[in-house]
């Protein structure tokens, strides 16, 4: 007699909780700073900055995230994304001008603030950040 088992602990997880490797890079935000993503890394608003474990600027994070919404936040602004059922990223097309990787999976972090208009980005955003 076959024994059919449907949902057995060897299938894969439904797509909708499925944990995707999203990495956030921020490492063109000058001066370095913390970010974080509410619920998934420490806040960056109730921690002593000499031992806050946030992630920092200066360093490219992989996160293990469902599909669903997310918000990056920084010091200077924040901004909400998805995380689709395939595991790529989806984001307002407004942020264009200063985020980068929809479609991927690397949300890529190039202003450190926002502001809304059509024109280039300032040549602030073109300096180079520092190693420490």
């Amino acid at each position: 007699m076959a024994d059919s088992k449907e949902g057995s602990a060897g299938d894969p997880p439904a797509a909708h909780l499925r944990e995707h490797g999203i990495t956030i890079d921020a490492t063109k935000l000058v001066p370095t700073s913390w970010w974080q993503v509410p619920g998934v890394t420490p806040s960056i608003w109730n921690s002593d900055p000499e031992s806050l474990d946030a992630p920092k600027t200066s360093e490219r994070r992989e996160l293990r995230l469902k599909p669903g919404k997310y918000k990056f936040i920084s010091f200077t602004f924040d901004f909400p994304f998805t995380v689709n059922l395939n595991g790529t990223l989806d984001f307002s097309k407004s942020l264009d001008q200063c985020v980068e990787g929809r479609g991927t999976q690397a949300l890529v972090v190039v202003c450190k603030r926002m502001y809304p208009y059509g024109g280039q980005r300032d040549a602030y955003y073109d300096q180079k950040p520092n190693d420490g």
